[in-house]
This record gives C-alpha cells, sequence and structure tokens, in this order.
C-alpha cells in the first residue's frame, strides 16, 4: 500500500518536473495563448504629460505656432511650458503689463487733469487776456466734460473773451496713428496727443433722402450731439476703396464710396488732430452757451495761467479697468505714454516710449526676451514670451494689484455656450490681431490653488499675406481666431485638472 505521504510527494515531484520541461521546451505549453493585458487608458487633454499635451494641441488645429506657461502662483514655480521663452505678437494682452507699469510709476490715485487757464483780470464779466485750454493726457475727455467746463466758465463770471483762444496739446506726443499697418478709416488706431477727446472718433452718420444722403459728422455722447467743422465727409463714385482720407489745411477730409451706403447707417471714423477736434468741440459748446471764442491757436510750450476751470478723470484703477475690460487702445496708449512721461523717458514716440517699458519690465520683473512696439498691442511687431508674462503675473499677484482690475474670461461646453457657474475662475486679459491670439491672467482652480499664465499663438506667415485694405476681415482669420481661443480655454482646463491642490 502506498502511504498518503508518499502519494502527495510523487505527485508534486511530477509537477515540478513538468514544469521544468516546459520551460526547458521539451513538452508543449497548455496554458492560455498570451498573457492579460492591462486596458489602456485613452489619451485625453487631461492625461499628464506630453501625451496628453500633443492630444490637444493636434486636436485644436491652429497653424502657425503655439507657445504657452503656467506657474503656481504664489512660487512662480513653472508647471508646464511649450517654448516659453520665445516671444509672439502678444496682441492686447500687452494692456497688462501696461496697467502694471502706470500703476507702478503713476499709482493707483493718480488723476488726469484738464484745465482752462487765463492770462488776465475778469472784468465785469469780460477776460481781459487768453483763455487757454490745456490737456493733461485724460485719455477719457468726452464732449460732457468740455461742457461742465463751459459751464464753470460761466459760472466764474465769464461771459466775453477779450483775448485769444489758445490750446495746449502737448503734455504727450502726437502720434497720427497708433499703427500705420491699419487701415485708415478703423476707429480703434485714431490718433494721440497731450488733448483727447471722445477716444478720438467722430460719429459718422448717413440716411437716405431723396436721390442722395444727408450726413452728419457729431462729437456724440449718451448727452450731445455737437457738430464738428474740423472733418468733412464727400460722397463719390468709386467701387473702392469704401472710405479714403486726406489731411486738407487743417481738416479730416474723407470720402465714402456712394455704392457702400444702403439707406442708413453710422460708423466710428477716427480722428487724425485731436488737439484740434477738442478745441472745435469746446468751441462749439461755448458758443451754444453765449460765449463767443476766436479760432484756436496752439502753444508749443507749457502754459502759465491762472486756473478758473478743471476736470479732473476717475482714479486711475477706474481707468485701467475699464481700458482692460473694453480693450480700448487709446487709452492704453495714452496712459503708457504718461508712465514714460512721469519717469522723464524718451517719449519721442510710441515704439520709444514702448522700450522704455520693456526695460521697466526687465529690472522690475526679470522680463529678458520680450521687446515692445506700443503700449496697447495693436502693433504686429512686438514680443512678448510667455514666461516672460508669467513672472510678471506672479509678481503682481502677490502685490494684489492686477486680477482685480481683469474681466472673468467663462469656460465652455462642447457647444461652445459659457459655464458662468464652473468651479475653475479664469480672470484674464484677451488679445487679438487677425492671426494672432493672445490669453493671460490667472486660474483659480475647484479647490482654491492660485495659477498664473500666458498662451500666445500667431501664424505670421498668414498675417503677412494680409493686404492692408483688407485688414478689418481678412478672409480665414475669423475662423482660425475661434480655434485658438478654443485652444485657450483647453489648456487651461487641463491645468486646473492636473494641478490643482
Amino acid at each position: 500500500m502506498i502511504s498518503r505521504r508518499l502519494f502527495l510527494s510523487a505527485a508534486l515531484g511530477a509537477l515540478g518536473t513538468a514544469a521544468q520541461a516546459q520551460t526547458e521546451g521539451l513538452l508543449p505549453f497548455t496554458g492560455p495563448d498570451s498573457a492579460p493585458r492591462p486596458k489602456m487608458r485613452p489619451v485625453t487633454g487631461t492625461t499628464p504629460g506630453e501625451r496628453g499635451l500633443e492630444a490637444i494641441l493636434r486636436a485644436a488645429n491652429v497653424s502657425g505656432e503655439t507657445h504657452f506657461a503656467v506657474a503656481d502662483a504664489a512660487t512662480g514655480s513653472v508647471l508646464e511650458q511649450r517654448d516659453g521663452d520665445i516671444g509672439l505678437p502678444p496682441a492686447s494682452v500687452t494692456k497688462a503689463l501696461t496697467a502694471l507699469y502706470a500703476l507702478d510709476v503713476l499709482g493707483p490715485s493718480h488723476r488726469f487733469r484738464t484745465r482752462l487757464l487765463t492770462t488776465g483780470p475778469v472784468t465785469a464779466g469780460v477776460l481781459q487776456g487768453d483763455l487757454i485750454l490745456a490737456g493733461g493726457g485724460d485719455p477719457t475727455m468726452d464732449s460732457d466734460h468740455l461742457a461742465a467746463l463751459a459751464d464753470d466758465l460761466k459760472a466764474a463770471g465769464v461771459v466775453e473773451v477779450r483775448g485769444r483762444f489758445l490750446v495746449w496739446d502737448r503734455a504727450l506726443p502726437y502720434v497720427p496713428t497708433i499703427d500705420p499697418g491699419q487701415p485708415d478709416y478703423l476707429g480703434y488706431s485714431p490718433a494721440i496727443s497731450g488733448l483727447a477727446l471722445n477716444f478720438n472718433r467722430v460719429h459718422f452718420e448717413w440716411k437716405r433722402a431723396g436721390q442722395g444722403w444727408n450726413t452728419t459728422l457729431q462729437a456724440r455722447t449718451a448727452h450731445r450731439r455737437p457738430d464738428v467743422t474740423m472733418a468733412r465727409m464727400k460722397i463719390v463714385d468709386r467701387s473702392a476703396p469704401v472710405f479714403a482720407y486726406l489731411h486738407e489745411r487743417g481738416v479730416d477730409s474723407w470720402s465714402v464710396a456712394r455704392a457702400a451706403l444702403g439707406k442708413e447707417g453710422a460708423r466710428w471714423l477716427p480722428v487724425r488732430r485731436p488737439g484740434l477736434y477738442a478745441a472745435d468741440v469746446f468751441r462749439t459748446i461755448a458758443r451754444d452757451k453765449g460765449l463767443r471764442l476766436g479760432v484756436p491757436e496752439f502753444l508749443d510750450q507749457a502754459p502759465e495761467g491762472t486756473p478758473i476751470a478743471q476736470h479732473s478723470s476717475e482714479p486711475l484703477t477706474k481707468l485701467l479697468k475699464d481700458m482692460l475690460k473694453y480693450s480700448n487702445n487709446l487709452m492704453a496708449e495714452m496712459i503708457g505714454l504718461a508712465a514714460t512721461a512721469r519717469i522723464g523717458g524718451d517719449m519721442t514716440n510710441l515704439a520709444s516710449s514702448a522700450r522704455q517699458m520693456s526695460e521697466w519690465a526687465r529690472v522690475k520683473y526679470g522680463m529678458t526676451s520680450s521687446l515692445l512696439v506700443d503700449h496697447s498691442g495693436l502693433g504686429e511687431d512686438s514680443r512678448l514670451s510667455a514666461t516672460d508674462l508669467v513672472r510678471a503675473l506672479s509678481a503682481a499677484h502677490g502685490m494684489g494689484q492686477l486680477k482685480p482690475l481683469l474681466k472673468q474670461v467663462h469656460l465652455k461646453d462642447s457647444k461652445g455656450r459659457p459655464l458662468y457657474d464652473h468651479p475653475v475662475k479664469v480672470m484674464a486679459k484677451t488679445g487679438t490681431l487677425n492671426f494672432v491670439s493672445g490669453l493671460g491672467g490667472f486660474v483659480t482652480t475647484a479647490d482654491g490653488r492660485e495659477l498664473v499664465f500666458a498662451i500666445f499663438s500667431a501664424d505670421l506667415d498668414k498675417r503677412a499675406g494680409i493686404a492692408r485694405s483688407q485688414r478689418e476681415r481678412p478672409r480665414g482669420a475669423k475662423s482660425w481666431n475661434a480655434r485658438a481661443k478654443r485652444l485657450q480655454l483647453q489648456l487651461i482646463e487641463r491645468w486646473a485638472h492636473l494641478h490643482s491642490a
């Protein structure tokens, strides 16, 4: 008989011999054909590392280059970047840096002043001297403010001016247009001087009247519609261009193609002589209040006189919040120039002032790979790197300066609808030119971690192929910019997911 112990020992030995034989290839393997493998997860935008990042970039289908960086807001430590040290045109994201420049140099409570000065006494209501309209670089002056100055002048007892009507607009340099590469008629590239009015735009309106049209050019606000004499409009027979501009004997002379006018319409046109524009409108308003002024004469030097009336702008923080919200180019340029003037820098033109701002950013934030040509981002030759901007944003986060001034950017669902209750909050500055798109600012993740980021995309070859006359609506630019904006939000969702606390 075989004992139980002997049986078990023999069986185990046989199994061991069989296993060894299979290992050495002496017996056929009788197990499964292949070993089971773990199921691969699909690669998505929230997949860590290069695979997830490449998935987002491929799906975005944004031609040209896309550079970005994201960092911890508190430490400035970069969490992810792609060509972050290589500059691209930042478009209006530049305005975020301009805001920091102005806050540092001018201070958050700074106000711009526009003054009326007199050079003689007021006797029995008659000013025995000159009246001076002196601009102080206020980018928000409008026709209502000029009317208030005229009211203050009357309240001071002035009913007649025996002397000259003088104007000083040299607090800032004269610049004929923010970006010479833009078509003449685009209102977002007006002229600049130390005296501005209605964002240096004139309101052109037309209405059909019989076989022709009635037209007006006005310094329009919500409350006033004073006519303008320093700008004129002619309707001409031509197919293109729709608008054409000439400066003729001190007048902004516009013409419009007859075929382009429908039954009625309106648009804002840029003003090319803003000091003359403000003087013209002030004369009209004063005349309507019974005070006649002579033809304006312009001063080259800062005036001396006795203040009789003054308008002060809102504090700088309010101006910057509006500038960033509405992406107003004129405000950015005038505020940037004022900051350069305060530090005694070169403000011969926009490019020289922007170089001063670039140097300030290098010293202040260590921004070494950025060079700007203006303060608004309208010029395509500006270059700003993502890591440079992230450095500045991280520093600004520590001081609590910029974030409260920025506009909220909402993440969107798969159909492009804003998700107003999304737990991830984004406060940022957008930037858009044809085939150029940027976004920079602050992200608060669902669990409260603060991030700073900058994203720049540009297809410079496509942009270079746009004729100057086509820069308002070039073919393909709208869809390209829409794809770039979707990519920005997808990157933010990725970072909010991967870098939550």
